[in-house]
């Protein structure tokens, strides 16, 4: 039995909405198509969490009035730490809630054919670029109900195009930030790099406030076709009472790699489902993710590689902290599809408990249906581990800061991984706070 929507926006909504956007007849197509698939598909079952009763379409405003930013010195100061100030150069997109409100991009990307721009511009300058790949090859509209709802209320987002054999050597950034209370975010990423291209990517999603009631529901895909290679990381970080629906997916051709290195520190209830199919012969995945829970907040992560292609390989490494009553469920899974031979699945997810209330739950999971492959598998609940803490309690090192010097070993495979320094510094300082 499917969950009834009582949205207020209506077919009619969707398509002044669209053509107020300026979009292409095919997008406002599938946005109007989507709301009607919406009212009957299912809502998703992530595994051993009940959402049921979580608020994902209840909300009064579909898009918030934001000004733009007129210079990088006026952004709010936990969002000055993330970006290179001194650098006229960069490459850097800035939306506040739903509005486009900073955009940069250096000479050198741009004279190499390189798009980065909102989603919106995207629909409007490179329509038929942006319908090839919209929802087609990654995630589909009608995946369930949440991904429908997405197609339909679209209102920010990103998009990222690679030409063939372009390797782009400093990083593309994006900032999304969140500081409206009336803000609800349906926001798409789509990221696709061509044959033998290269491209690092790094995105936040921030909450200047430190409780809303905002509903994220986020898509990002991306495209790795033959030989590409993409680098994806990500920190989020949204605030209490937010109720957070994200979805990351890669798609790997031929030779192709997708890494992926994600900070999940939302501080609302969240469900993340990230999952990258390996079709090529020879693609290549890698899925790292750190994860804090704190508070009474519940959270469901699903990590997931599907193995298509010969030869193809895909890598799982998850570790969560849990403290106060937060609860935590880890599913990964390691999938390798008849006809896939020599392939490699691998997967590793530890949870750390730092209270007696705290629940984390790691769930490895292997579906292997051809003979010739490579697969394995560890996981691991627990706490702390005394023998450390006496360790370094017996250099001089009080408790307190052992156990900190513990939980940033733990995490720090992922932390490590995140190219952008200043990216990597906000999340060691979200971590810190997080778990004191």
């Amino acid at each position: 039995m499917s969950t009834e929507i009582k949205l207020p926006f209506d077919k009619e909504y969707v398509h002044s909405f669209s053509k107020d956007m300026g979009e292409p007849a095919w997008m406002t197509d599938l946005r109007v198509n989507a709301l009607e698939k919406a009212e009957d598909l299912p809502m998703p079952k992530p595994d051993k969490t009940n959402i049921s009763k979580w608020n994902f379409t209840q909300f009064d405003k579909h898009i918030v009035g934001s000004e733009d930013y007129s210079s990088l010195t006026d952004l709010p100061e936990e969002v000055r730490s993330l970006i290179n100030l001194e650098s006229a150069d960069q490459n850097l997109y800035i939306q506040r809630n739903n509005r486009p409100a900073y955009i940069s991009l250096s000479k050198t990307v741009l004279d190499q054919g390189v798009i980065f721009t909102d989603i919106f511009t995207a629909a409007r300058e490179h329509g038929e670029l942006l319908q090839k790949y919209y929802m087609t090859d990654g995630v589909k509209v009608d995946e369930h109900k949440l991904t429908a709802l997405h197609a339909a209320l679209m209102n920010g987002g990103v998009f990222v195009y690679i030409p063939k054999n372009v390797e782009i050597k400093e990083p593309l950034h994006s900032v999304f930030i969140h500081d409206d209370q009336e803000a609800n975010l349906f926001n798409h990423v789509l990221l696709v790099a061509e044959d033998n291209s290269s491209v690092t990517y790094v995105e936040n999603y921030i909450s200047t406030m430190e409780e809303s009631k905002g509903i994220f529901n986020i898509i990002s895909e991306v495209v790795a076709n033959t030989n590409a290679k993409v680098t994806y990381g990500a920190v989020d970080t949204l605030s209490a009472g937010t109720t957070v629906y994200v979805n990351r997916r890669g798609v790997a051709g031929r030779d192709a790699r997708i890494e992926w290195a994600l900070g999940l520190m939302n501080d609302g209830d969240t469900v993340s489902d990230n999952k990258t199919n390996l079709i090529g012969d020879g693609s290549y995945g890698d899925m790292k993710t750190v994860v804090v829970g704190r508070g009474k907040q519940t959270q469901n992560f699903t990590t997931n590689i599907v193995h298509f292609g010969k030869a193809s390989e895909g890598y799982i490494l998850k570790h969560g902290v849990m403290k106060d009553a937060a609860t935590s469920i880890f599913n990964g899974i390691g999938k390798i599809e008849h006809g896939a031979t020599k392939a490699n699945a691998e997967q590793e997810s530890r949870v750390l408990m730092l209270s007696e209330k705290a629940r984390g739950d790691a769930n490895p999971i292997l579906l292997i249906d051809e003979d010739d492959v490579t697969a394995g598998h560890a996981a691991s609940v627990g706490r702390v581990d005394p023998l450390q803490l006496y360790y370094l309690m017996s250099r001089g090192i009080s408790q307190k800061e052992a156990e900190r010097l513990v939980i940033h070993g733990f995490l720090a495979p992922v932390v490590n991984a995140l190219p952008i320094e200043g990216v990597k510094k906000q999340l060691t300082a979200v971590i810190e706070g997080k778990v004191q």
